[in-house]
């Protein structure tokens, strides 16, 4: 039977407990994240430039037609107060256009904690990293809806 003091050969973790957020950037000098929103699914890469934003092979303005939507897609950039400072590339599918747009956002943010860690508090504290886990509830058998239920009369 193993002896237990040859665990106290192994010490203790030295390291801290708060993981050390690295640098996660590709050979051409981009950062890559996947964000989700409702049933959509953004893949978003980031890298240095004029500020462009392209969605699906379309200008941003373009595809997201509502200026409240493009507000959406704007806020980790703003808060992190990297406007016109990188060239933003992202495929997006499922869902509708304004889970799209969220899910756009979420991996935008994530892809700029990737290029620059120090960014992370900024958008952490403006709840730019958490994924929105809402989903539609799904339709139950002998329901309307999820939880709407046909009309009852007594007669």
């Amino acid at each position: 039977m193993a002896d237990l003091s040859s665990l106290k050969d192994l010490g203790t973790i030295s390291e801290s407990a708060a993981p050390a957020h690295v640098r996660k950037v590709d050979s051409l000098g981009r950062s890559y994240a996947t964000g989700k929103r409702k049933n959509a699914v953004a893949r978003v890469w980031l890298k240095p430039g004029s500020g462009k934003i392209i969605v699906n092979g379309k200008e941003f303005a373009e595809y997201f037609a509502r200026p409240v939507l493009q507000m959406i897609l704007r806020q980790p950039i703003v808060a992190a107060a990297r406007d016109g400072q990188f060239d933003i590339i992202a495929t997006v599918a499922g869902g509708g256009l304004s889970g799209q747009a969220g899910a756009v956002r979420h991996g935008l943010s994530k892809a700029l904690t990737y290029f620059e860690p120090g960014l992370r508090s900024v958008l952490k504290k403006g709840g730019f990293l958490t994924r929105d886990s809402r989903v539609v509830e799904r339709k139950k058998y002998g329901k309307a809806k999820a939880r709407r239920s046909f009309q009852f009369s007594k007669r």
